[in-house]
């Protein structure tokens, strides 16, 4: 079935008006489909959104959805309405397909698709990897779960363009026919474990990124996750594997000192892993699983080099925010699971002061006082999940309670001397405070920029 026909004057049910439910929805009108957005929020929450639908001519319901979806050919879902939602059951009940909004975009992209998908690393790989292919001249998207939606630029991408996806496990739970040149899995950890019945379940979601690909395309796995190498994913793509160990069946390692790739004429020396500029040991295996994509389409060790000595990092991921008094301050918002407050906690070497908590994703906490034995001078937790993590770390370290991020920063300042740092890393999703990660994390770097009136010794924050 061409594109035309999956979506020309097909109703179209888009549940949800956050930016992906929006993108589809003006993809489809854009692609002559007959869409229809709803919400459940009140119109007064939805205000602009609702501007942009009336000026499309799209028709929309708000405060709750009606019967009005199971007129629909098929249903967009955005990642964020998990599928027990009443109106999804109801749907499903109907027979009316469903699909994620990352599925319904790759319909019309006609350039090649690199998806990443993984539970740590993945905006910091896909971002790394727009840098190298935009420094090697092709023309390059970045977009998924992170910054732009798919729906909302595929149409730009032309057909010796390179969209490179974040995929969540929420946007794969409704694939059908999303099919990715290059497939990347960089880890697997528990996570999202309250949407989830198991970890397993989890995984198995995960895996959906390589089902529909053949062996003209590439799985590009870790060789250093156990979960991963335990599980052999099943997958009709030629695999790739990288790894931060000496190992000859890489695309991408790590002898002695220098990250190596291997091209089709034998493994060349790419750059000293010293010389990286993003932080920690799990961006050592974020790079390498960037090399081993890199050397798929055969760009230059040049190109890899000259990137990975510029590349910063992301925001929100390790961002060194300032200093104050001879404090560090590191916003790490984006660790939404405690393995990311684990790599963090690897990543720093002075002693720690931690702020964490949110909204609890169902993962124990007990591994961040492993990592952070001898490290972690104090904590402050905020949010739903802190009394859930002061019962795990409370006989390792001292944990106080905050009302507020703002109150959290405050009080970790007190607690900290010169050269230890105030680290951000909540370990949980943000919903219980915040609209999404990079709210937090905004809210956390103005909080820092404000402790210039309480500012020690007349000391002022330095970047």
């Amino acid at each position: 079935m061409t594109v035309e026909e999956r979506i020309k004057n097909r109703k179209i049910g888009i549940i949800g008006m956050a930016r992906s439910g929006m993108a589809a929805a003006f993809l489809a009108d854009q692609m002559g489909g007959k869409p229809f957005v709803s919400d459940t929020k009140a119109a007064e929450h939805l205000s602009g959104e609702l501007e942009r639908l009336r000026k499309n001519s799209i028709p929309f319901e708000t405060g709750g959805h009606t019967d009005r979806l199971l007129q629909c050919d098929y249903v967009v879902i955005s990642p964020g309405v998990p599928l027990s939602a009443g109106i999804v059951e109801k749907v499903r009940a109907k027979g009316i397909p469903i699909f994620s909004e990352i599925e319904f975009a790759s319909w019309a992209c006609r350039g090649r698709i690199i998806g990443v998908t993984g539970s740590n690393g993945k905006t910091t790989t896909t971002t790394l990897l727009g840098h190298i292919f935009s420094a090697a001249g092709f023309d390059t998207f970045v977009c998924g779960n992170i910054g732009f939606p798919f729906a909302e630029i595929v149409a730009k991408i032309p057909e010796e363009g390179i969209a490179v996806v974040e995929v969540s496990n929420f946007q794969l739970e409704t694939i059908a026919d999303f099919r990715p040149a290059v497939a990347v899995i960089l880890n697997l950890t528990p996570d999202h474990l309250d949407r989830h019945a198991s970890f397993e379940e989890y995984k198995n979601i995960k895996y959906r990124i390589t089902e529909n690909q053949g062996p003209d395309e590439r799985l590009v796995v870790n060789l250093d996750d156990p979960e991963i190498v335990a599980d052999n994913v099943a997958s009709r793509a030629s695999r790739v594997y990288f790894t931060a160990a000496d190992r000859n069946d890489a695309a991408a390692f790590v002898r002695g000192d220098t990250l190596w790739g291997k091209y089709a004429n034998g493994s060349v020396p790419i750059i000293d892993c010293r010389r990286i500029l993003i932080p920690g040991p799990h961006n050592l295996q974020n790079a390498a699983a960037a090399v081993a994509v890199a050397v798929q389409f055969d760009i230059r060790p040049e190109v890899l080099k000259g990137v990975l000595e510029a590349f910063p990092g992301v925001e929100h991921r390790l961002e060194k925010v300032g200093k104050v008094a001879g404090i560090d301050f590191v916003n790490d918002s984006k660790a939404t699971n405690v393995d990311s407050v684990c790599y963090a906690l690897r990543s720093i070497d002075t002693p720690i002061h931690l702020i964490a908590g949110g909204r609890d994703k169902g993962s124990p906490y007990e591994p961040i006082a492993k990592w952070g034995k001898g490290k972690i001078k104090s904590v402050v937790v905020i949010g739903e999940a802190g009394d859930k993590i002061f019962h795990a770390l409370g006989q390792s370290f001292p944990v106080q309670f905050a009302d507020s991020l703002e109150e959290a920063v405050r009080k970790s300042f007190e607690a900290a001397f010169p050269g230890e740092t105030v680290l951000l890393s909540p370990g949980c999703a943000s919903f219980d405070m915040f609209e999404n990660f990079e709210q937090r994390g905004k809210v956390f770097k103005d909080a820092v920029a404000n402790l210039r009136n309480g500012k020690r010794n007349n000391e002022t924050i330095s970047n």
